[in-house]
């Protein structure tokens, strides 16, 4: 496939995720009056979308609780800045298994599964414009988590957002999770114009590199648009991999914590150097009302 580097970009901002982040930098947004906060700086700096997780006030640790997502949702929309919101629906997935030799049960600390509407139900009291969907089952990182999603859990997730109105962002961690994606499409369960994100360097999905990331790109239908991200120590190499493959760019606090070698970034700083690297291959970024316009979206 030729590369054919995208001119018109748009940046996603993830501004916290449910990673044990928040004890290795200080920037990282716990309270949903931080979050909303960082989403504000990000989108003063340039992200036209703002991808939102919560988290526990108290203790910083990863949430699902409604009433975190309403505030930050409220905080966003009452905001002086124009934001395409953007929240997660991947939790209530996840599952930890016992030791080797005797896997089950499960342990019940980490482990936290929960039905389709459950899952979706913060997405449904707060509407966002796009809300993501985990494409797939995979073992997620060291020890015995796995982040499980099945196709059945899927289908109901996918109809349940698609009925509301709501965009799904398909995230990719792998090429298979690609091909349950396109039959999530010719299923009628996630409509046009398809909005897909490419999850790379995540253990054990898809490794970022260029060789991998190509057949990822490769494996985009052409009409979808994507965007494409990678963590940690080369989350700033792909804003320019991301461009010129076609692709939009995230960056944020869920996925890389630095802005140099040793230098701990805010959300707004990653931001400011994503725009800086779009803008110096001579692409444009583009804003909330140009996303709207490509992605359909139904403003709120």
């Amino acid at each position: 496939m030729p590369l054919t580097m995208n001119r018109d970009v748009f940046i996603t901002c993830a501004v916290t995720g449910s990673g044990d982040t928040v004890g290795k930098s200080k920037h990282v947004p716990i309270t949903p009056k931080q979050i909303a906060e960082a989403a504000v700086e990000a989108a003063k700096a340039g992200a036209a979308v703002i991808h939102c997780h919560v988290r526990d006030p108290e203790t910083g640790a990863p949430s699902r609780r409604n009433d975190l997502y309403k505030e930050v949702t409220d905080r966003i929309r009452q905001a002086e800045v124009d934001i395409v919101l953007n929240l997660t629906a991947g939790m209530g997935g996840d599952m930890i298994f016992g030791d080797v030799e005797k896997p089950l049960p499960l342990k019940e600390q980490g482990t936290d599964m929960a039905g389709a509407t459950e899952r979706v139900s913060h997405v449904a009291e707060c509407l966002p414009e796009i809300c993501t969907l985990d494409c797939g089952t995979m073992n997620f990182s060291l020890g015995d988590y796995v982040m499980t999603n099945t196709p059945s859990m899927l289908r109901a997730m996918a109809k349940q957002m698609t009925d509301l109105g709501v965009r799904p962002e398909i995230e990719a961690f792998d090429t298979g999770h690609l091909w349950f994606a396109k039959q999530l499409v010719e299923e009628g369960l996630i409509q046009d114009p398809v909005l897909i994100q490419l999850c790379m360097g995540i253990p054990w999905g898809a490794p970022d590199d260029l060789n991998t990331y190509m057949a990822m790109v490769n494996n985009v239908p052409a009409n979808w648009t994507f965007s494409a991200f990678s963590i940690g120590r080369n989350a700033m190499a792909y804003p320019a991999a991301a461009v010129l493959a076609g692709g939009n760019v995230r960056v944020g606090l869920e996925d890389n914590l630095y802005v140099g070698k040793g230098q701990l970034a805010t959300n707004a700083q990653l931001v400011e150097k994503a725009v800086t690297v779009v803008e110096n291959m001579g692409a444009r970024i583009i804003g909330p009302a140009e996303v709207r316009e490509k992605l359909k979206l139904t403003k709120r």
